[in-house]
């Protein structure tokens, strides 16, 4: 709550979208899937009943090229697209300078992880404009959603994150659920040896997991010490039960990989030591929804 005060002003916004969706709340107050007795039905159009068939009713998909149609398909189904060659070898090239440089200047650095550079956007125009906001990409990510999304923050990588597998909906939630959307930006190759990106097919269909589904170990006041490890431990334990198959991103440099909110997805091992998986991983918000961290029960701060 201290946190959410000393933010006061970037939280004003959620007085209005608090009474839109009956949420009776002070707006610096914990929040939480709980909060919620009954999730809203404003879904994104792409998770609701016959979607493929409004797909191709729609015009602005018939504006799409044949290629880009089927992706889109697929994302219906699989919960991913990918668009290969997006963003030219001179901007990757020149993108992984600029992280570098700032690395070796100490002008950013890594989280707690010592994996994670957190919105390396805010200190290189090109990774903002080019990338973060690249207008092709927004386009296309606000067609996903049916809401003009807000681009919430970035994470640049050098090594492969080893992560096991996760839902982003877990870490940035919505009310209504599913207005989350992202995009992993290779800027060098991947392969088996640096510590692949790897996602299970379909499983974005899966009911989304919350704190209320296994043992957080969160009180009124404080997180649980080891809730981010049993969220873990309940996610492969849905793949065990629901037969998901494992699928690796080998992406070239350039490629662009955009996932649904509840996609399951993570990092493989690292095989070759010292091997680099450079790569820029953006999450995007949809405007006039509820925004919040389910796993910290904090409201989102959007940037403006």
């Amino acid at each position: 709550m201290l946190n959410n005060l000393l933010n006061a002003r970037r939280l004003a916004q959620n007085r209005a979208l608090y009474k839109q969706y009956g949420l009776r709340k002070n707006i610096y107050s914990p929040l939480g899937s709980r909060d919620f007795a009954e999730h809203h039905t404003d879904i994104p159009w792409i998770d609701q009943p016959g979607a493929l068939e409004k797909l191709e009713q729609n015009a602005e998909f018939q504006s799409f090229d044949e290629k880009l149609k089927e992706k889109i398909r697929r994302f219906l189904t699989d919960g991913y697209l990918i668009l290969e060659n997006f963003s030219p070898e001179s901007d990757t090239e020149a993108l992984n300078r600029e992280v570098a440089a700032q690395l070796e200047a100490g002008k950013t650095g890594f989280n707690y992880t010592g994996r994670k550079i957190f919105n390396f956007f805010e200190n290189s125009a090109l990774a903002d404009e080019q990338f973060f906001r690249n207008p092709e990409l927004l386009h296309l990510l606000s067609f996903l959603l049916g809401k003009k999304v807000i681009p919430f923050q970035s994470l640049n990588f050098t090594l492969g994150s080893e992560q096991r597998a996760h839902s982003d909906s877990i870490h940035m939630t919505t009310e209504p659920q599913g207005y989350l959307i992202a995009t992993w930006i290779a800027l060098e190759d991947c392969t088996p040896e640096n510590g692949a990106l790897f996602y299970y097919p379909g499983s974005h269909r899966l009911p989304y997991i919350t704190t209320a589904d296994y043992q957080s170990g969160n009180t009124k006041f404080t997180i649980g010490e080891y809730s981010n490890r049993r969220y873990e431990d309940k996610v492969e334990e849905e793949i065990r039960r629901h037969g998901l198959q494992k699928q690796s991103f080998l992406g070239k440099r350039g490629d662009v990989l955009i996932w649904h909110a509840n996609l399951l997805h993570g990092g493989s091992p690292i095989r070759q030591p010292g091997a680099t998986r450079r790569s820029m991983v953006c999450h995007y918000f949809a405007e006039g929804v509820i925004c919040y961290h389910e796993m910290s029960q904090r409201p989102a701060l959007l940037h403006k």
